[in-house]
């Protein structure tokens, strides 16, 4: 019998097993592909939790994969943080199915180590997470959520004392814990009547609301009798079913921001996102309704928020007056000019903008040109965060930092990406940009046009399954055996393999070492100041690729990009058949 076949035997026959999983393994009986799939491995968990679809067993989200998670976390912290118990661990959920049951599951397997749980008491933004625990000083955080995934997805994200999702180090050292963990329908835990009258489980409730909003009006760059004028700028939001309705409302209202109209029918938390086809800022078509709503009361800016609010998208009225979505590049471009614009009277002398190896390097442009330094980092805002923490024993300062995918950070009070700071800051930029008569659309072509047009894109190959996690792996093996030496026309002059740890000069022997942390990541440098990076996805079973072009001109930036997707899109193509 395989392996798999004896796992669903033994959650088959559990007594204790959870009714409605149950109920939904008898459905599953006859399907063995199904049943496989689900029991074939365990939900990995990767650098920053686990992330998967709902349902019966070990490779899908459920009471006792959640469970297992935060027994191999607690074993973790009571051996690596010697008060670990008293100082507790935050936990926050969001608008998914079973996040609030997840929450408190994991206040369960807590309690049961006598390691206290500070649970919010309603669903709340992922930044919040963050914020907690460095309000609380908590030995660790965990969000239950799945950020933009599709409906029948959930998951579990880690966070250290500092407030960043766990780096690699640490990572690695929970999940052999984890690991150890030899029966996951069996692990100890409390019920929530138990916690509650032993105090180790506290419910948080509005005092952290209120601690983050007044942090959050330490970033606007008005001055104090600006912020308290009432603002001449009409503006869309969306939270997309999600969980950053309220806290955005009440960041644009403490600065008098009041002109405000909210997509009602995506208002709610609806864990099926019902009106969207993706939850996802990212996807134009999550902005469908915001649009139509602007066009109404001719709003000046849209802003959408993805359902556990770390990712912004904008959306700005172009030459034509119709509103287009900008691009996580653009808008991190935007945002950092309008920060240093309004630094550059006490910019200190050690500012730092850290940015990740897949976003555009406009925004090295930009910061050079105000002295500033930039700092890459592997993709994931858990590596910015880290940079952060890292400042405060090297002197030097947070800037600002962003990633392609829409996350954006403005204040360190929180350490991973933020949906709310970024919202309220957009605002405050349309209304800065309003008054000098430009839209956000005026401002973005000013910068292409002092520093060159850089165009990113990104594509991907979705590959579900035991199988397409194979093929991922044959693509990116092939891709490293058998190196590009052109593409679109291109010559390339470094290939950066992350993996390995070095950059290879084309044309040489010579190799240089990568000082970042090892992944499973390839990156070409073109001419042209163009690129490509290739990365399987962390969180989704997808292969990414990205690239970014500079022209001199629009019409040259996007025949370049256009070139480099053909060719790329061949390769992968070529490579997926083989």
């Amino acid at each position: 019998m395989s392996h798999w076949k004896h796992v669903y035997e033994k959650w088959r026959s559990f007594e204790q097993l959870d009714p409605a999983l149950k109920q939904e393994l008898d459905k599953m009986a006859d399907n063995e592909k199904e049943l496989e799939d689900a029991f074939y491995t365990d939900l990995s968990f990767g650098t920053g939790g686990m992330r998967g679809e709902l349902g019966p067993g070990t490779n899908r989200m459920n009471i006792y994969t959640v469970r297992k998670a935060v027994n191999g976390l607690a074993d973790y912290l009571v051996a690596h943080v010697g008060d670990a118990r008293d100082r507790g661990v935050a936990v926050a959920y969001d608008s998914r199915f079973k996040s609030q049951e997840f929450a408190i599951e994991t206040a369960k397997v807590l309690g049961a180590y006598g390691i206290k749980a500070y649970v919010f008491d309603t669903l709340h933004p992922t930044p919040l997470l963050s914020f907690a625990v460095r309000y609380l000083k908590t030995a660790a955080g965990i969000m239950i959520t799945a950020s933009h995934n599709p409906p029948e997805y959930n998951g579990f994200k880690v966070y250290n004392d500092d407030g960043g999702q766990i780096v690699p180090d640490e990572a690695h050292q929970i999940i052999g814990c984890i690991q150890e963990v030899e029966d996951e329908l069996t692990i100890p835990h409390l019920q929530k009547d138990e916690l509650e009258a032993q105090d180790i489980l506290n419910w948080i409730g509005k005092e952290i609301d209120r601690a983050y909003l007044d942090k959050l009006a330490e970033i606007s760059k008005l001055a104090t009798g600006e912020q308290q004028q009432d603002k001449d700028l009409q503006i869309v939001f969306t939270p997309l079913h999600g969980t950053a309705h309220d806290l955005v409302l009440r960041g644009l209202s403490q600065l008098n921001f009041h002109h405000v109209d909210v997509v009602e029918e995506q208002a709610a938390a609806d864990p099926e996102f019902s009106t969207v086809k993706s939850p996802n800022p990212e996807e134009h078509q999550a902005f469908t309704m915001a649009i139509e709503l602007g066009s109404q009361t001719n709003a000046d800016v849209l802003i959408g928020t993805d359902p556990d609010a770390d990712r912004l998208g904008v959306a700005a009225k172009d030459s034509s007056g119709h509103y287009t979505v900008l691009t996580g590049n653009q808008l991190g471009a935007l945002m950092l000019d309008y920060i240093l614009t309004h630094s550059v009277s006490n910019l200190p002398t050690k500012a730092r903008m850290i940015k990740t190896i897949v976003t555009s390097e406009l925004g090295r442009k930009i910061a050079a040109d105000y002295g500033v330094e930039t700092i890459d980092t592997l993709t994931g805002f858990k590596y910015i965060g880290e940079k952060i923490r890292e400042f405060e024993s090297t002197g030097e300062t947070f800037m600002f930092g962003y990633e392609e995918s829409y996350g954006y950070l403005i204040g360190d009070f929180t350490r991973d990406k933020d949906a709310v700071q970024a919202a309220v800051l957009a605002c405050e930029m349309a209304y800065y940009w309003k008054r000098q008569g430009k839209t956000l659309f005026d401002a973005l072509h000013s910068l292409y046009e002092t520093y060159g047009y850089y165009l990113e894109d990104m594509s991907s190959l979705t590959l579900k399954g035991k199988e397409g996690a194979e093929k991922i792996a044959a693509i990116m093996e092939t891709i490293r055996k058998e190196p590009l030496t052109e593409v679109g026309g291109l010559d390339v002059e470094y290939v950066e393999d992350y993996l390995a740890g070095e950059r290879t000069v084309i044309g040489t022997k010579l190799k240089e070492s990568i000082e970042l942390p090892k992944e499973n990541v390839v990156k070409y440098i073109l001419g042209n100041d163009s690129w490509i990076c290739l990365r399987p996805s962390g969180t989704e079973p997808k292969i990414k690729y990205y690239f970014g072009v500079c022209g001199s001109s629009a019409q040259e930036g996007q025949q370049r990009l256009a070139d480099l997707k053909r060719d790329m899109e061949d390769v992968i193509s070529r490579v997926h058949n083989v």
